[in-house]
């Protein structure tokens, strides 16, 4: 099979040097699945696993996580999908990624792909799906009934990115009044076209911007860019006995008002699960076909703002390239087949 990766770390301030390299194709064992990829979506986590390569290695780096694709084979465990499912997933950061023409997964964390949805729609969800529905209902607590969040509010900070964008409609879904923050009026227009109630700018100050809008407080936060810029801002925010949710670390201290409002203040990373084979892996499975129903019945949209076709070494180094720029609204998807 073509799998497209790097050898060298290279230069961190550029794409990775994409080249394609000629692989067995794997073959699925236990609980694995063999997928032929038809979309996959790119992320940060996939050049930040380049950054984190040592000049010293080059050893082959295959990276991308989130794939739409069929199954063509199944491992002896395996009993929740069969060859010619279609399927969609965000993968785990401790295997070989899914910039191939086929690609080994664990089903536990696989889902089926939303039938109303081409493969390149699909590709966009997997990864901002599970974290956003991981960090919500999870890590945040939030019902999902709406009758439950009836007068509560959700400030997202960096509403317009690949996870923002998908947990916007969600929050929404769930009953939350949403506050998105954006700086641009393009991704303004964006949030709020997915259902953001309020948009308010996170390089101003936060609380003051709130109180604009008659919102003096708010129940949850869910921090998507830098944690340590806007602890300050967040601590100010949030509301006594509120929640906030971080998808990145804080490399400085926590701000100490937090414990005066008895904050809770947790962490979210989507590849905890697959990275410790918890116990509870398999809820990555429901929570994709959840989201695959609510794509079907038109509840959600997929995220997909940008394609790019054929899959291979120049148009993945292209997005990732759009991706490091940091203005990227939604998520870039490239569309099969995969070539050298």
């Amino acid at each position: 099979m073509t799998a497209l990766g790097f050898y060298k770390p290279g230069n961190t301030e550029q794409p990775p040097e994409f080249e394609a390299v000629e692989l067995d194709k794997p073959e699925p064992k236990e609980h694995d699945l063999l997928v032929e990829v038809k979309a996959v979506s790119v992320n940060p986590t996939d050049y930040k696993t380049r950054d984190a390569k040592k000049q010293d290695d080059d050893s082959l780096t295959i990276v991308g996580r989130d794939v739409a694709g069929v199954v063509v084979a199944v491992g002896n465990e395996c009993s929740l999908f069969a060859v010619g499912d279609e399927v969609f997933y965000a993968g785990t950061n401790v295997r070989a990624g899914g910039h191939s023409e086929f690609h080994i997964v664990d089903e536990r964390i696989v889902g089926h792909k939303p039938k109303k949805l081409d493969f390149a729609h699909a590709a966009a969800l997997p990864l901002t799906g599970v974290t956003a529905m991981e960090a919500l209902f999870v890590r945040l607590g939030i019902s999902k009934n709406p009758q439950d969040n009836e007068g509560k509010n959700i400030l997202i900070i960096g509403a317009a990115g690949g996870v923002g964008s998908i947990a916007t409609q969600i929050a929404n879904l769930v009953g939350l009044t949403v506050i998105g923050t954006a700086s641009r009026q393009e991704t303004m227009e964006w949030t709020e076209k997915l259902g953001s109630h309020f948009i308010i700018d996170h390089h101003e100050e936060l609380l003051p911007q709130l109180e604009k809008v008659g919102i003096a407080g708010v129940d949850y936060i869910f921090c998507l860019t830098n944690t340590d810029d806007h602890m300050a801002g967040m601590a100010e925010a949030i509301k006594p006995q509120g929640k906030i949710c971080s998808i990145l670390p804080a490399f400085e201290p926590l701000a100490p008002s937090l414990f005066g409002k008895s904050v809770t203040f947790v962490y979210e990373l989507m590849y905890t699960r697959s990275m410790y084979q918890t116990k509870d892996m398999i809820d990555q499975h429901h929570l994709l076909n959840e989201l695959s129903d609510w794509a079907d019945m038109g509840k959600i949209r997929s995220t997909l703002n940008d394609t790019m076709t054929p899959i291979n070494a120049a148009n993945l180094k292209e997005a990732y390239g759009k991706l490091m720029s940091g203005k990227t609204i939604g998520k870039i998807v490239l569309e099969g087949p995969v070539e050298k």
